[in-house]
């Protein structure tokens, strides 16, 4: 459904790298080499500037809290809407994909024991409009992952910074607007309510619209979406006539998604169809092919004659 952005690509490599080892951070310390400490400047909501001391990379794992935030602390199991900018200790973004900043969208970084422990502790407890950054240093790799990162192309001998910029930490996890009349012949939709989701069928006799068709079925009382924004949802996805689910927020963990509106980062059935929408809503779409995945299809599920049909909850936008 998306293209995650090279910077979050790239993440999961270098944390899942870091997992089982005994990461030493400094509860907040600044990263130092040869006595000079590496410095982060600029606002949040806007690409910081890192400034790295001489000498060699550090060689010991850490983090700093660069500015507080407010409102709820971040905890673990909490997925948190952030901006991530990636450098090597030679000060190059592009080596880890760059800056979340670069790509015009933010990420959604689940914190769990997959992160290091250096990153974990620099998300725990940060609140929204906070910055940290956490090195992950050369300590941070066992023996056997320094080798399995070599294969992939990572050098581990130098140490990479995150500079994290924390948005939000959305607890919503379904549509929570008001349930209205709207419906799509041919399909139906059934809103259980709280956090459960929906129930679509799309098993019918009945031809699918050869025009993109966006029903509201739960109005809410958020913000309208504007193009170019980040959007967080849960959402189902089957084809017209054949009850086929090929892709499911819900059957993956119910863990909501997030990704940029309206931009081309999506099918266009999604970008026309959910801009100018509200947030807390749930929206019916019915895609033809030519504003799905064309003629050509998708994977072995999708034909390029498929109308597509999802249950979209707008969960959030930033």
């Amino acid at each position: 459904m998306r293209r995650r952005l090279a910077v979050l690509a790239a993440v999961p490599l270098l944390f899942a790298a870091a997992c089982g080892t005994d990461v030493k951070d400094t509860g907040g310390a600044a990263a130092t080499t040869t006595g000079a400490a590496l410095t982060v400047t600029g606002e949040t909501g806007e690409k910081p500037t890192v400034k790295f001391p001489a000498g060699k990379p550090a060689a010991t794992s850490s983090f700093k809290v660069v500015k507080e935030g407010s409102g709820t602390p971040v905890k673990m199991g909490d997925s948190v809407v952030a901006n991530l900018t990636v450098y090597t200790w030679d000060g190059k973004t592009n080596a880890l994909g760059g800056s979340t900043y670069d790509a015009g969208a933010p990420e959604l970084v689940p914190l769990s024991t997959q992160l290091p422990k250096v990153v974990q502790d620099g998300f725990v407890g940060a609140k929204p409009g906070g910055r940290f950054y956490a090195v992950v240093a050369a300590d941070s790799y066992t023996k056997e992952q320094i080798e399995q990162a070599k294969q992939q192309g990572t050098d581990t001998s130098i140490a990479q910074v995150f500079i994290v910029d924390v948005i939000d930490a959305p607890q919503a996890r379904a549509a929570s607007g008001k349930a209205l009349d709207a419906e799509v012949p041919g399909i139906k939709l059934e809103n259980p309510g709280g956090d459960q989701a929906p129930k679509l069928t799309t098993k019918t006799d009945e031809k699918a619209s050869k025009k993109l068709v966006a029903e509201t079925v739960i109005q809410g009382d958020g913000p309208k979406i504007k193009k170019g924004q980040a959007v967080l949802v849960q959402y189902v996805g089957k084809i017209w006539g054949t009850d086929v689910e090929f892709d499911s927020s819900w059957s993956k963990g119910g863990q909501p998604v997030l990704f940029q509106i309206g931009t081309g980062k999506v099918i266009k059935g999604w970008d026309e169809g959910l801009v100018g929408r509200n947030v807390g809503s749930r929206v019916l779409l019915t895609i033809p092919p030519d504003l799905g995945y064309g003629e050509q299809g998708q994977g072995e599920q999708i034909k390029g004659t498929d109308t597509l049909v999802f249950a979209v909850d707008l969960l959030a936008a930033y």
